[in-house]
């Protein structure tokens, strides 16, 4: 097993709140074993501290699937992972501010209600 997919999977594992031993058979029981590796190895290039914290990761892909749009289940799962990665409910509040101005408030509004369901957890 590279460290690469190490990685991946205790990005995975901190990201569904699993064990890093589940990771894998979550994936190929939803997607599949191939989607599940390439997942894996691609998380464990992108989620380390290198030049980016986790933080400074975190609002960068919430942003990104706030502009997506559609993606509520998804970016429900990385506003937790913001939060655990030290990201506060202002930040986020404001971030999904600055984005109805951008990517449009219905992408924004859907993402606050989201945002929100999660702070109150």
């Amino acid at each position: 097993m590279s460290e690469r997919y190490e990685r991946g999977l205790k990005a995975y594992a901190s990201q569904f709140g699993v064990e890093e031993s589940e990771v894998a058979a979550w994936f190929e029981a939803n997607y599949g074993a191939r989607f599940g590796e390439e997942a894996i190895n691609a998380a464990g290039g992108a989620w380390n501290e290198d030049e980016l914290s986790l933080r400074d990761r975190s609002i960068a892909v919430v942003a990104a699937l706030i502009a997506q749009g559609g993606l509520e289940p998804r970016l429900r799962g990385h506003v937790r992972w913001a939060i655990q990665h030290g990201v506060t409910p202002e930040q986020l509040e404001a971030i999904v501010a600055l984005l109805a101005v951008y990517v449009g408030f219905p992408k924004a509004s859907m993402a606050g209600e989201v945002v929100r369901e999660e702070l109150g957890r």
